[in-house]
């Protein structure tokens, strides 16, 4: 998976200062920002009202199975990595309600629920996010499958990127081609830059809608200097990151090992709990429920987010196909980094590394490839 790095043509400077700025513009192009903030001790993606809710001051600290928020002493505002949501949320909601049914006398009517979604500004996207929802554009929007939800609330979204100044430990996206520079995709990318120059963002236009808010900024053009401040910062990012994930014919070696026993080593650890699938920028896997009122004169169906790691996930007539939590875990793995490529063209993978941190026992995706890959049984020539 490749992002390609061509460069949008029009940048500027905006001091911090006057980032409130970027909120007034968007709000007044009727988007509502969404952006991170602390809820409770974690920063996720929550709809922003103002620059004081976004987390100034505030880093973290991944590690398998560990989440920590940490005080930053810089006063940056994108001081973070990841948190365990993402633009998923909101392109393709965790419930949504698809019709309605209602019974008027013997004639039943269908209210399909085609209201149009807000027009968001989503802020604080990584490189790795906006590989994400180029992944998710496939799965949502490839014909003759297109879903129109999914459609109506990407033509609404206005991406912001915010280019990484750092990596978390987790973080494995050089490997994937994903990171940590943003590449395109993005209306704006944002690089906040703290140095002898100030505490500034070298802003870019990645698109039209882009260079119209950009337009409406405060800035001063941006010198060579600023340029060389921001990617020294995409170096610095790229120089933390220590895991990486060897895709080089990972597909085949996860199929000729579907029945190698150590899938039962990590089933014993893994508690099928499908924090990885909801943490996931690009899982899609969902369900459809009917549920009817007292009177059973009105009926709506709602679809919502599942797992693959639920048993029922599999339930067919007679029983679920895979009982086990071995079998869910390959299930999972293999189609996240194996049959995906064949179904789309690209890995389910970009590298984030939120299924490793907010995995409760630490299971690790790079490690758990890389060993079967060290266990693989490649096929051997057959003796005369």
């Amino acid at each position: 998976m490749v992002i390609s790095d061509s460069r949008p043509e029009r940048s500027a400077v905006l001091d911090a200062r006057d980032l409130g700025s970027l909120l007034e513009a968007l709000q007044l192009r009727g988007y509502g920002p969404v952006g991170p903030t602390i809820v409770g001790d974690a920063v996720v993606l929550r709809p922003i009202a103002g620059v004081d809710e976004l987390p100034s001051g505030v880093g973290d600290a991944q590690e398998p199975g560990s989440y920590r928020l940490a005080p930053r002493d810089d006063g940056r505002f994108f001081g973070h990595n990841l948190g365990p949501s993402s633009a998923k949320r909101f392109l393709f909601p965790p419930v949504r309600s698809l019709w309605t049914a209602i019974r008027i006398g013997p004639q039943v009517r269908i209210e399909a629920n085609d209201d149009p979604p807000p027009k968001i500004a989503l802020i604080g996207l990584r490189a790795c996010d906006l590989a994400a929802i180029a992944i998710q554009d496939r799965v949502f929007g490839r014909e003759p499958y297109v879903d129109p939800h999914y459609q109506a609330a990407r033509e609404n979204a206005l991406l912001i990127a915010v280019n990484c100044s750092q990596a978390a430990a987790t973080c494995f996206c050089a490997s994937m081609g994903t990171g940590p520079r943003v590449g395109g995709g993005f209306d704006l990318c944002l690089t906040e830059l703290l140095d002898a120059g100030g505490h500034r963002f070298l802003v870019e236009a990645g698109s039209e809608k882009g260079d119209q808010v950009l337009a409406d900024l405060p800035t001063t053009v941006a010198t060579e200097r600023d340029r060389r401040a921001a990617r020294a910062e995409s170096d610095r990012a790229q120089a933390q990151i220590q895991r990486r994930l060897d895709t080089d014919g990972l597909k085949d070696v996860l199929y000729r090992n579907a029945e190698h026993p150590y899938w039962n080593t990590v089933g014993e650890r893994c508690l099928a709990c499908g924090n990885c699938t909801l943490v996931c920028p690009t899982c899609f896997c969902a369900t459809v429920e009917d549920a009817s009122d007292l009177t059973g004169d009105r009926t709506e169906r709602t679809r919502i987010w599942d797992s693959c790691f639920n048993l029922e996930f599999s339930y067919i007539h007679g029983g679920s196909v895979r009982t086990s939590t071995a079998a869910r875990y390959r299930q999972w793995i293999t189609h996240k980094l194996g049959a995906w490529i064949e179904q789309f063209g690209t890995s389910g993978c970009v590298g984030c590394g939120r299924c490793i941190a907010w995995c409760p026992v630490g299971i690790d995706i790079t490690e758990e490839a890389g060993r079967l890959r060290s266990e693989d049984r490649a096929p051997q020539p057959v003796g005369r």
